[in-house]
This record gives structure tokens, C-alpha cells and sequence, in this order.
């Protein structure tokens, strides 16, 4: 037996012990619906040792959210439904299925011609999940997973001409809501305006969420030097016009870019 099956077998075997009646309290009272928040925790958790770059951080992470894949199989066992072998054979299954560019006979150039092929074979053999509802997924990369299942299907933008001209079409729909003042319709239109962005985003293979969490960085970051300039000046943000936290903001932007 391999080294790496024997560490498999190990943690399927400890997560057994864990569920059994001599095994922890807490571990036993775990449903699906209980663990879910735990789920989407870790793989925020994994994104964020992603983006710091450590790899012993990643691996950790990445071990937390195996946790989470066997914890889910070993309740499906119990209740009879499927175990972590079946997984792991689903799995293997729709990978072969989903890259006939690898495993078959057809063609893929590119990772763009790749990805429709993906999105082509998962709508034509799997189309029961289409509409499935994910309400624990961030909400922008649901959005960019829809476009991206579109763009599979040959429905996108010919230029970002085109792109740039409909998100000034969104832009000014969100004015004239406004100045008709009903809030169902400024809600519609600012829904669309995000929409639109998010495709903006895609078309120039560009993550929206990590875009977003640039900004809200610099935002933060921003912020933070105002609340300082403030008080190395003996005054406090609470107690200023708008126009004079104006002033701080624009030193910290000019701060911001200096060596």
C-alpha cells in the first residue's frame, strides 16, 4: 500500500472513531446542514494562504477543507447514501467525462476552448443542475460562473466597444431609476449596473471578487491614514465637513503613491 493511501485510509479511519459512540460528543451531533458554514469558512480560508503565498499555510488549508469532504462522506455513509470512495469515483468520472480534449477524440487549442467544452458537456449531460440555487457561494462569483456557462454556449461580446457601451447604458438606467424614484426599479437597474461589471471583469479575464477586495484594501488603507492625518492635527472625522475629509483623503491617495 501506498504511503499516500495508508494517510487517506488514516484520516477516513480517525473521522469513523470520531462519529462512533466512544468518539467526540460534538463530532457526533454533526449534520450536513450544521457543517455548512465550516465548508464555505475553509475555503475562504484556503483562498486567503493562496493569496499569501505560503505554502505550508496552503497545505494546512487545504487539509482543513479535506476534513470537511470526509466529515460530509462519513454522515452520507451512516445514513446509507454514498461514502468517500463514491466521491472520489464521481469525481474521477466527470473528469474523464468533461475533457474528451484529454481523454478523447476532440480538440482544444486553448484553456477558452477548453472551458467551453467543459461548459458544454456539463449542460448537455448534466443539465438537472441547471438553475440549482447557491446561496452559499459569494454572490460575484455566482454571477461570473453564469457568464462563463453562457460564454460556453457561444453567447458573449464580439469587443470590449460593445462592453463598455452597455455598462454606460446600465450606468444611465441607474439615473433615470433615480429620478423616477421608485426604489423596485433603482434596486432592478443597480442590480444590472453589478451584473454588468462583473462581465466587464470577465471579458478581461479579470476576478471580480479579487478586484473588489483590492479596492476595499485601498479603501481601508485610506481610511486609516485620514483617521491618523486627523488626529496627528488634534481633530477627529466625526467633528469635520465633508469637505475637509476631502482634503485628508486626497493626501492619502497622493501618500499612497509615493516611493
Amino acid at each position: 500500500m501506498s504511503e499516500s493511501k495508508k494517510a487517506v485510509d488514516e484520516l477516513l479511519g480517525i473521522m469513523e472513531t470520531l462519529r462512533s459512540q466512544e468518539g467526540c460528543p460534538w463530532d457526533r451531533e454533526q449534520t450536513h446542514e450544521s457543517l455548512k458554514p465550516y465548508v464555505v469558512e475553509e475555503a475562504f480560508e484556503l483562498v486567503e494562504a493562496i493569496d499569501g503565498g505560503l505554502s505550508s499555510e496552503i497545505m494546512e488549508e487545504l487539509g482543513d477543507l479535506l476534513l470537511q469532504i470526509v466529515f460530509h462522506s462519513r454522515i452520507a455513509e451512516e445514513e446509507g447514501n454514498f461514502d468517500f470512495e463514491d466521491v472520489t469515483r464521481g469525481i474521477n468520472e466527470k473528469l474523464l467525462r468533461r475533457h474528451p480534449h484529454v481523454f478523447g477524440n476532440e480538440k482544444a487549442v486553448n484553456g477558452e476552448e477548453a472551458l467551453k467544452t467543459w461548459e458544454r458537456i456539463k449542460t448537455e449531460t448534466e443539465g438537472r443542475k441547471r438553475g440549482r440555487r447557491h446561496p452559499g457561494t459569494p454572490i460575484l462569483h455566482r454571477a461570473l460562473r453564469m457568464q462563463e456557462k453562457a460564454v460556453g454556449l457561444g453567447f458573449d461580446w464580439e469587443d470590449t466597444c460593445q462592453l463598455i457601451d452597455k455598462l454606460e447604458e446600465e450606468i444611465a438606467e441607474v439615473r433615470e431609476a433615480l429620478s423616477g424614484g421608485n426604489r423596485v426599479d433603482i434596486t432592478d437597474e443597480i442590480g444590472d449596473l453589478f451584473f454588468m461589471l462583473v462581465n466587464v471583469a470577465r471579458y478581461l479575464d479579470i476576478n471580480p471578487e479579487s478586484a473588489l477586495e483590492m479596492s476595499m484594501n485601498k479603501f481601508s488603507n485610506r481610511f486609516r491614514a485620514m483617521e491618523e492625518m486627523a488626529a496627528r492635527d488634534n481633530r477627529t472625522l466625526e467633528d469635520m465637513r465633508l469637505e475637509q475629509m476631502e482634503e485628508y483623503w486626497q493626501e492619502a491617495k497622493k501618500h499612497e503613491k509615493e516611493p
